[in-house]
C-alpha cells in the first residue's frame, strides 16, 4: 500500500471516529434520558417516567425542595436535565422568555428574552409550547413563530422566525404544539387554518399551509418540509397537538394528529406513509384537536375531539387505512384536551371535563376500571405516570394522586391553588415539578431512598 492510500484510509478512520463521537453527543441514550424529563411527555414520549421513591402527599410547604417564582402563567411543562430546569414563560411586559433554573434551590441560572408580543386567547398564550433538551442544548418555540436554541450556559446558538417565513400561525387559541427532539433531529408541527381569518394571523401572506418541518438542531437549518393537506374545514384544520416518534417493528415514524386524521411519516424524509381518518364523524367545521397521539407495542392511539371516540390504530399501515387498521374504540369518557397516558403497558384516559379516569388494556381496549377524581374542577393538564402512581392536576391547582394498579384508588388530594394550572406534572431525579400560574414547585418524598 502506498503512502497516498494509507493517508486516505487514516483520514477515513478519523472521520468515522468523529461521526461516531457526534452521534453519541447528539443522540442521548435511553439510559441518559431516564432520570430526566427532556420533553413535554417525558423520556418515553408517553407521559411516564421510570423514577421511583416519589411523594404521595405534600403541601405548599411540606416536602418542598424549593419554590421558583415565575414571571407569568403558561401551560408549558418544564424540561429537566440533571440540575438544569428549563421553563418558557411570558412576563408583564409581554416578553417571551426561556428561563433556566437550578433544580437544587430554584434560583435563576440565566434568563433570555427570545421574543416579544405575548397575547392571550381562550386558555392559551404565546408561551404554551414546552421547551425540549438533549442534555447539551435546549430548544424553545413560541406562538409568535420564534424558535431558538441555547447551550446550557445560556449562549444563543441560533434563532429563526417561522412566522415571517411561512406566515403568522393561524390558530384560534394561539399556537400550542411543542417541538419534538428525536434521534438528532428537531421536528416542528404547524397545523393551521387556511385562509388565515383571525386578526392575530393576518399579514401580507394570504394563504397558509399546514406542514411538518425537520431541522438540524445544531444549525437550525431545514432538512425537509412536508406539506400536510387534509379535507378538514375551517377550525377543524387546526390542532394544538405535539408529534411523537413511533418505533415500530418495521420502521420509525413521526406520528401527527390533526385536521380530522392521524398520519404516519417517514422520520428521515417526512413523506406520508399512512393516513387514518374518522376523527370528525359529523364533518364539523369546529372540531379542532388538542390531544396528542401516543403509541407503543403495535398501536397508535388518537382521540377525536368533543367527546368522540378514542381509536387504536394497528401499526405497519400503508396508504389510507381508516377501514382496515382501527383495532378498537373507546366510546365513553374520552378526553377533549388531556393526552392519554401509557405506563407500564397500561393505558389511562382522563376525561378532564367530567373528571373521570379510565384504565384500559391497550391491546384490546377492555376496561379494567373507571372512577371519578373526587373534585368538580376542570383538568386540562395530561396525567403523568411514575413509581406506580398517576399524578393529575386541575386548572384550579388541585393535585390528585392515584394508584396505577388493578383497582381505582385515590391516594391523596392536595390543594396547590394559584390557578390557572394547565401544565402537566413533570418527574425527574425522584422529584415532582408542579407549575402553577405563579410558581414552579419542586417536591420530594418524606424519606428519599437515594441521594439526589
Amino acid at each position: 500500500m502506498n503512502d497516498s492510500n494509507l493517508n486516505f484510509l487514516n483520514s477515513m478512520r478519523c472521520r468515522l471516529v468523529h461521526l461516531v463521537f457526534l452521534a453519541a453527543v447528539l443522540v442521548p441514550s435511553p439510559e441518559a434520558c431516564a432520570g430526566n424529563w427532556p420533553q413535554w411527555r417525558g423520556p418515553a414520549y408517553n407521559g411516564s417516567s421510570p423514577d421511583r421513591d416519589l411523594p404521595v402527599r405534600w403541601s405548599k410547604t411540606e416536602n418542598v425542595v424549593c419554590v421558583a417564582p415565575l414571571p407569568g402563567p403558561s401551560g408549558a411543562t418544564p424540561a429537566i436535565w440533571e440540575d438544569h430546569v428549563f421553563v418558557s414563560s411570558p412576563d408583564a411586559q409581554k416578553n417571551l422568555n426561556l428561563i433556566c433554573l437550578d433544580r437544587r434551590d430554584g434560583k435563576v441560572r440565566w434568563q433570555r428574552q427570545v421574543a416579544t408580543g405575548d397575547r392571550k386567547e381562550g386558555k392559551n398564550n404565546m408561551a404554551t409550547p414546552s421547551p425540549v433538551t438533549d442534555g447539551q442544548s435546549v430548544f424553545v418555540m413560541f406562538g409568535t413563530g420564534d424558535l431558538a436554541a441555547f447551550d446550557f450556559n445560556g449562549k444563543q446558538l441560533w434563532s429563526r422566525n417561522l412566522a415571517r417565513q411561512f406566515g403568522k400561525f393561524a390558530n384560534m387559541f394561539m399556537y400550542g404544539a411543542s417541538p419534538l427532539l428525536y434521534n438528532g433531529r428537531l421536528y416542528i408541527q404547524v397545523l393551521q387554518r387556511n385562509p388565515p381569518t383571525y386578526p392575530h394571523a393576518v399579514d401580507d401572506k394570504p394563504e397558509r399551509e399546514s406542514f411538518i418541518l425537520c431541522l438540524d438542531p445544531q444549525t437550525g437549518k431545514d432538512l425537509w418540509r412536508h406539506v400536510r393537506k387534509t379535507d378538514a374545514l375551517a377550525e377543524s384544520m387546526e390542532t394544538y397537538s405535539t408529534p411523537f416518534p413511533y418505533e415500530g417493528r418495521q420502521r420509525t415514524e413521526i406520528i401527527v394528529v390533526g385536521g380530522d386524521c392521524v398520519t404516519g411519516h417517514d422520520a428521515a424524509t417526512g413523506s406520508e406513509l399512512w393516513r387514518c381518518g374518522g376523527l370528525n364523524s359529523k364533518k364539523s367545521e369546529w372540531w379542532r384537536i388538542v390531544t396528542s397521539a401516543v403509541g407503543g407495542d403495535g398501536f397508535v392511539y388518537a382521540c377525536a375531539p368533543k367527546r368522540e371516540p378514542l381509536i387504536a390504530i394497528k401499526e405497519c399501515g400503508s396508504g389510507i387505512i381508516t377501514d382496515t387498521h382501527v383495532a378498537w374504540r373507546l366510546q365513553e369518557f374520552t378526553p377533549d384536551v388531556c393526552t392519554p397516558l401509557l405506563y407500564e403497558k397500561k393505558m389511562f384516559v382522563l376525561d378532564g371535563d367530567r373528571q373521570m379516569l379510565t384504565r384500559l388494556n391497550p391491546q384490546t381496549g377492555a376496561k379494567i376500571w373507571q372512577g371519578h377524581l373526587g373534585v368538580r374542577e376542570t383538568f386540562s393538564a395530561s396525567p403523568t405516570g411514575a413509581d406506580g402512581k398517576i399524578y393529575c392536576i386541575s386548572e384550579r391547582g388541585t393535585a390528585v394522586v392515584l394508584e396505577a394498579g388493578d383497582s381505582f384508588k385515590i391516594l391523596s388530594t392536595i390543594s396547590m391553588g394559584e390557578e390557572p394550572c394547565k401544565s402537566s406534572v413533570a418527574v425527574a431525579h425522584q422529584q415532582l415539578f408542579i407549575r402553577t400560574a405563579q410558581n414552579l414547585y419542586c417536591i420530594t418524598a418524606d424519606n428519599p431512598a437515594a441521594p439526589r
